[in-house]
């Protein structure tokens, strides 16, 4: 599996994955391995002839093997979170009864 080593030091791991007929996720892996609400992700668009096709898919291997080090630096910088942060930590109202 290919890695990144981002500004601050910490070295990703780099996934493809959800590939498409012109797109797949790049998904960055937080080292600590402990949650994924560490993880980031990106979409990587292809500009091929397969792209054009929407019957194929692209092959995630050769995704990861064309992504240069200019490529993936450019997709984490311009990374999301997988999941969002926590609310702002405020605890539940007593009065209001969820109803599942």
């Amino acid at each position: 599996m290919a890695t990144y080593r981002s500004t601050d030091g910490t070295v990703w791991r780099v996934k493809v994955s959800n590939v498409g007929a012109s797109n797949a996720v790049v998904l960055f892996q937080h080292p600590d391995g402990a949650s994924t609400r560490k993880d980031r992700y990106n979409w990587y668009i292809s500009k091929g002839p397969e792209a054009k096709s929407v019957t194929s898919r692209l092959d995630p291997k050769k995704v990861a093997s064309a992504l240069t080090a200019e490529d993936v630096d450019l997709l984490f910088r311009r990374s999301m979170p997988v999941s969002r942060a926590d609310a702002l930590n405020i605890p539940p109202n007593p009065a209001v009864k969820a109803t599942f």
